[in-house]
């Protein structure tokens, strides 16, 4: 008898008991505005923003609306200008190109390799012939490069960091957590990222004076002395009259759902992976797909899986996910000429020039992907490595 693969790829977890309670508390307050708080009171928002920076081993955090929001917000704190070419990566999804052109400035593609990170070696290469301020580093589906060598290169032309940690919230290079590399991070607290709150994000960052001017961007007001995970007042002595307010805050319900998940995050972590590693041993050695091997240094959250069907028609890789939806396995592909549901290609956003990238262009129309949502079993992963080896077998034998 065929198997057939029944779970919901799109249902997440229930939020915590606790995190409902603390949001039902908020509720029955009627302060959902962060700054809208009982005397002596820090309120929800502020304390998450304090936990969240120890956390993630930052000085200073901000949350915002979303994850959208928080690279908005860091690309206005470091003062992208319109017409500015900013670098970030081909292989991303459509917010973060799209966060450098709602500023009016120009997204500079660099390609990706068949590890699923940016190309380094293009990255230098512009890095040597240009003269880029910014780079917005996307850990695209929580693959971390080689950090050590994409910070010298960037140090060594001066160009400044900001990474998109969306999809790696607890993940590490050689120790150092995922956002602790570059000037600023950004992550996201949407339903199908690592802490749920159907929408939200964090921003962090070492140098006080660029989150001074976040905090002011976000639409502090004059109210920054409420926020306790921020810099001293001074830093924002010279900020404060000259900054424009572009009100990304996070309210003090969706923070009271956060905190309690963020005191479980590396248990889910690891329980992600634990899923993540079922489906990658089931998948090692199918004919024709290849396995996106992790590097030792990398401390990666498997929220979901890619592997690559490498060279394959697209007549194939069509019938691939075609046999594979008819035994309950959705599969994204990242090789589509049209953007579907949330994937798309740098080609795809035609607000933004781009020029073709035959090595990139190779590896993004082998790239499939998977989520696996902490729902799944770790017996529903062997199922779904056994649905996939078996459908990727037959068409590429009969290719």
């Amino acid at each position: 008898m065929t198997e057939r693969f029944t779970g919901n790829f799109t249902q997440q977890e229930p939020i915590p008991d606790a995190a409902i309670d603390a949001a039902m508390e908020v509720l029955r307050s009627g302060r959902l505005h962060r700054y809208n708080t009982a005397e002596g009171e820090a309120g929800e928002t502020a304390l998450l923003e304090q936990e969240f920076a120890a956390a993630m081993g930052a000085r200073y955090a901000l949350a915002t609306a979303s994850g959208g929001s928080a690279i908005a917000t860091a690309l206005r704190a470091v003062q992208v200008q319109p017409g500015e070419e900013v670098l970030t990566n081909a292989f991303t999804l459509a917010p973060v190109p799209g966060a450098i052109a709602s500023l009016g400035a120009v997204p500079v593609y660099v390609g990706v390799t068949e590890g699923l990170v940016i190309d380094l070696d293009h990255l230098q290469r512009l890095a040597e012939t240009g003269t880029y301020r910014v780079l917005l580093l996307s850990h695209m589906r929580g693959h971390i490069c080689d950090m050590d060598r994409l910070m010298a290169i960037c140090d060594a032309a001066s160009i400044l960091v900001i990474e998109d940690c969306a999809h790696t919230m607890g993940g590490a290079w050689d120790g150092t957590m995922s956002g602790q590399h570059g000037a600023m991070a950004c992550y996201s607290t949407q339903t199908y990222k690592h802490m749920n709150s159907g929408e939200g994000g964090f921003l962090t960052s070492d140098d006080p004076d660029l989150m001074a001017r976040a905090i002011v961007l976000s639409g502090s007001y004059m109210l920054y002395d409420r926020h306790l995970a921020a810099p001293g007042p001074e830093h924002f002595e010279q900020v404060k009259f000259v900054t424009p307010n572009v009100s990304g805050r996070m309210d003090n319900l969706r923070a009271a759902i956060l905190r309690p998940q963020l005191r479980a995050l590396q248990d889910q972590c690891d329980r992600w992976n634990d899923r993540y590693r079922r489906v990658e041993d089931g998948l090692r050695g199918t004919p024709g797909l290849t396995v996106i091997e992790r590097p030792a240094k990398e401390r990666y959250v498997g929220s979901s899986i890619q592997f690559l069907l490498l060279d394959w028609s697209d007549k194939a890789v069509n019938e691939v996910l075609r046999r594979c939806a008819a035994r309950g396995v959705e599969l994204k592909w990242f090789g589509g000429a049209e953007p579907v549901g949330f994937t798309s290609r740098y080609d795809s956003w035609r607000y933004a020039p781009s020029q073709p990238m035959p090595r990139t262009d190779r590896v993004l129309k082998g790239i499939v992907d998977m989520r696996l949502p902490l729902t799944f079993s770790l017996q529903d992963c062997d199922l779904l490595a056994r649905i996939i080896r078996a459908e990727v077998g037959a068409v590429f034998q009969s290719s």
